[in-house]
């Protein structure tokens, strides 16, 4: 088999182990989301109380306090890390796929920029920059979309044989 530096002419199983990378990286993003949704931060006002706290509120179900400058550098550090790793490797793989180069810079190098809105905004939400909680909203949403996306193209890509793909 000619190998031309797109995934689908690599052999099954360097296919296979990119799938299953794929899906488990998949598993962990969407796990991430999901706790997101556990913690009220998928509304405007949840996300500023998750941060902020909620003490003046004597009716909140769930009593919340500002998070720490320990707790905020830690929080933002490891993301922003984190996510940098992830999408750098996603990324890579997306370079790989048959697709126009607009979109490929598109998806490989705006979740660097959501990153930077979402985990930077969260910082300065906590700083009492509150408007920054419809920025963190915004680029977190298509932070997902990106990785949703890139996802589903490297595994359809993986689907293709070479002779479709060329």
């Amino acid at each position: 088999m000619h190998y031309n530096g797109l995934l689908s002419s690599f052999p099954k199983e360097i296919k296979i182990f990119v799938a299953a990378f794929v899906v488990i990286l998949s598993i962990g993003f969407f796990t991430g989301l999901l706790f997101v949704s556990q913690t009220s931060t998928t509304s405007a006002d949840g996300l500023v109380e998750n941060y902020n706290g909620n003490e003046e509120d004597e009716e909140a179900e769930v009593m919340k306090f500002k998070k720490s400058e320990r707790e905020m550098l830690t929080i933002v550090h490891t993301h922003i890390l984190s996510m940098s790793f992830i999408f750098f490797l996603l990324g890579g793989l997306v370079w790989l796929t048959k697709l126009s180069k607009r979109l490929k810079l598109f998806l490989t190098v705006e979740p660097f920029v959501s990153v930077i809105l979402t985990f930077g905004g969260i910082y300065f939400l906590w700083l009492d920059v509150l408007w920054m909680k419809y920025v963190v909203i915004f680029s977190g949403f298509l932070m997902t979309l990106t990785f949703t996306a890139s996802s589903f193209l490297v595994l359809y890509q993986l689907t293709l044989k070479p002779s479709e793909n060329n």
